[in-house]
């Protein structure tokens, strides 16, 4: 290629990519720089931003509600993922294996996923019902005491819980049945020219050569369990006081509730900085199990 023609292909390029710079600059890369300006800024969206230096970022830290929404974030996170992961892993193996019935097993476990959350928060607050649920009945049937799920201080979240465990769990299935289809062949058949039981070819085969699904999984699934907001603000409304109340709702009470916009941003911003330390990990977990691939 000339030098003229490679200078007219990299003018094309820039050209291509010039719509595409736009929209990003205009939309997200200005939005984005306002936004963590606004963390230095009281504003109530009606008046002038007055500018108050770290003075969000002191309140937040000493904010109770903050805190205690921080800590049933995480809390809520503990609850999801690891059930997520092992559960979407036992299913894959069972829907990648030569049953009869793995067809329909992939199908029941991904079409929850494609459900709009009202749909599965509504049905599932159905379920919890403690006088006509589902699940109540099924408990008063074995003799067991009926549990308001959704009022319980204690039982509100693991509920919230296992709805999103449901609801999302086949997304982390279809990822672990692609990664199941990437190993060859060849390892079983050897593994079991050398007599090697099942669980053994789980233990020592499956699980290692899954590792970068694993990372893909567990941090994807802590970024959205970090994002919690629909199934608390639908199901409890964050109650039973407060019991599961997340950042996510805090922030928006805080900003589209009481209108305090700048504070609503600077808790966004530390979430953001949280997300930002487990997309980094798992970038460089990915990045050394692909340098363990080739060595």
């Amino acid at each position: 290629m000339t030098v003229h023609n490679r200078k007219k292909h990299t003018l094309l390029a820039y050209l291509f990519f010039l719509p595409f710079g736009a929209l990003l600059v205009v939309f997200k890369l200005i939005p984005f720089v306002n936004s963590v300006r606004m963390v230095f800024y009281k504003w109530d969206i009606l008046g002038t931003p007055q500018f108050i230096g770290l003075s969000n970022l002191s309140r937040m830290f000493s904010d109770k509600v903050f805190l205690s929404s921080l800590w049933h974030t995480f809390y809520f996170v503990i609850l999801t993922v690891p059930p997520i992961m092992i559960l979407s892993f036992l299913v894959a193996v069972l829907a990648n294996s030569k049953m009869h019935a793995r067809g329909f097993l992939r199908s029941a476990f991904y079409l929850p996923y494609t459900l709009t959350i009202s749909v599965v928060c509504l049905t599932w607050s159905l379920l919890y019902n403690p006088y006509f649920g589902l699940i109540s009945k099924a408990t008063k049937s074995i003799g067991l005491k009926t549990i308001n799920w959704l009022v319980d201080p204690f039982w509100a979240m693991p509920a919230v819980a296992i709805t999103t465990v449901w609801w999302t769990m086949g997304f982390c299935v279809i990822l672990y049945i692609a990664g199941l289809q990437q190993i060859p062949s060849s390892y079983y058949e050897a593994a079991e020219l050398d007599g090697a039981s099942s669980f053994k070819k789980m233990i020592f085969i499956t699980i290692p050569l899954l590792k970068r699904v694993h990372v893909l999984v567990i941090v994807t699934q802590i970024i959205a369990s970090l994002q919690i907001f629909g199934q608390v603000y639908i199901m409890t409304a964050g109650g039973p006081a407060g019991k599961t109340r997340t950042v996510m709702q805090y922030i928006y009470e805080q900003g589209f509730r009481y209108f305090k916009m700048g504070y609503a941003q600077s808790m966004a911003f530390i979430m953001f900085l949280i997300m930002l330390v487990f997309s980094y990990l798992q970038l460089r977990l990915m990045i050394s199990s692909s340098k363990e691939e080739l060595i």
